[in-house]
């Protein structure tokens, strides 16, 4: 996650705009600074108990959204099929509960 992180931030303050606090699993969390410099900004890293499933994003000091990770080797329309489930207004999964629905998950072969 620490090699993509920069890039990805760079993404969403494009969409989004600042974007001050990162929220990752604890375990994804591990090995990274607790800040890094996005964009000129600083971008604090912290940990929470969201699973590596899971993204949080706070943007100024109360917005903050949850994002879905699907692993970079699942299939495209597994991927695809996940997100759309996501983004869903009657979506009530949990993430890792959709990647496994999906087969999007670690290690899936789609």
């Amino acid at each position: 996650m620490g090699a993509e992180l920069p890039a990805l931030l760079s993404a969403l303050i494009a969409h989004l705009g600042p974007v001050t606090r990162v929220g990752l699993d604890t375990a994804a969390r591990e090995g990274l600074p607790t800040r890094i410099l996005v964009d000129d900004r600083v971008v604090h890293i912290g940990s929470f108990p969201v699973g590596d499933d899971t993204v949080l994003i706070t943007r100024g000091d109360r917005d903050i959204f949850s994002f879905l990770v699907v692993p970079p080797d699942a299939a495209p329309d597994a991927a695809r099929t996940a997100m759309a489930q996501a983004v869903r207004a009657d979506n009530i999964s949990q993430a890792e509960q959709i990647l496994i629905d999906t087969g999007s998950g670690r290690g899936s072969s789609g």
